[in-house]
């Protein structure tokens, strides 16, 4: 007896603390347990405390709500030009609803992968082996719009896709690495002649220019010089204007003078001398540059030729 007392208490409080157990569930933050009350779905736990029903309720799923990557394995695609392709890329999804992701697939990550295989393949079947290296975020959004609309009703949310490698065949890389190095020799020789040609057209206008400043300084240089010798001309034409005018000034004043002293005593007779002075100079200098000398007829009469050149002087007719 005394052993049967004692036992039916601790049997008692052991089955209290499995009841305890059974009856409080925590629940992790980012995390969302399904709840199935004798098989059926009953609740979705939140993050905390929660309390259960012992032997009627038991957690059924559990999903996590954080953000996860999901390796989609490689595969060989088939371009619109027979080109194979292998790709692989990398998923990122997230449990929206975590009955539908209980209850909607028995395998929503296997269902999302499949997915992305299938429309990866038919989205590169339409394009061309070029476009499909240009246009991988076309690829991308595509399969993220298909994935997006078909995980919806198991409850999950794509939130994007990345192709990680797009590998052709080694044939097609050779080729394309051909292509590429004979594009940029090509750039590059386009480039070249465009440099050249610029440098042409540059030395050309350069020289044109340069020919075009040389002609205007010429001119300027040839009317300045015009100028110049048009005052020249006009300076050496005053002066010389300006020298007849002191000279015919000086004749005039000798005259003037000549006449005066000739109307002062004394005056024929220095005319007359003078006179004399100079016949006789004259005929002494003929002399000295001919061998011929020519003598007037009445050469000894020297008085009478003085006479003549004096009467000459005095404007009187020459007596005969």
């Amino acid at each position: 007896m005394p052993l049967t007392t004692l036992t039916l208490p601790v049997i008692i409080l052991i089955a209290l603390i499995i009841i305890g157990f059974k009856a409080f569930k925590v629940v992790p933050q980012q995390e969302a347990q399904i709840v199935e009350r004798l098989g059926k779905y009953h609740a979705t736990l939140a993050p905390g405390l929660n309390i259960l029903v012992p032997f009627l309720d038991r957690v059924a799923y559990r999903h996590s709500l954080k953000e996860i990557p999901l390796d989609v394995p490689s595969q060989v695609c088939i371009t619109r030009d027979n080109t194979q392709l292998t790709v692989d890329g990398i998923l990122y999804f997230q449990v929206t609803d975590p009955e539908r992701a209980s209850y909607g697939s028995s395998n929503y990550i296997l269902a999302i992968t499949q997915l992305a295989q299938t429309t990866l393949r038919s989205v590169i079947g339409r394009m061309e082996l070029d476009k499909t290296f240009e246009e991988r975020d076309d690829i991308n959004r595509t399969v993220v719009a298909a994935l997006d609309e078909a995980a919806v009703s198991w409850g999950v949310k794509v939130l994007r896709y990345e192709i990680k490698d797009l590998v052709p065949p080694q044939e097609i890389l050779r080729s394309m690495q051909a292509q590429i190095t004979a594009e940029r020799e090509k750039r590059a020789r386009i480039a070249q002649s465009e440099g050249l040609k610029i440098e042409q057209i540059n030395l050309a206008t350069g020289e044109r220019e340069a020919e075009i400043k040389k002609s205007e300084g010429e001119a300027q240089a040839a009317m300045n010089a015009s100028e110049g010798e048009k005052v020249a001309q006009i300076n050496r034409a005053e002066g010389e204007a300006q020298a007849l005018r002191l000279v015919a000034q000086a004749s005039a004043d000798a005259i003037r003078t000549v006449a005066a002293a000739i109307q002062e005593p004394g005056g024929d007779e220095a005319v007359k001398l003078k006179v004399a002075e100079q016949y006789v100079e004259a005929f002494a200098k003929l002399a000295k540059e001919s061998n011929t000398v020519i003598m007037p007829a009445n050469v000894a009469d020297l008085g009478g030729l003085i006479s003549a050149g004096l009467s000459i002087v005095k404007g009187q007719p020459t007596a005969k």
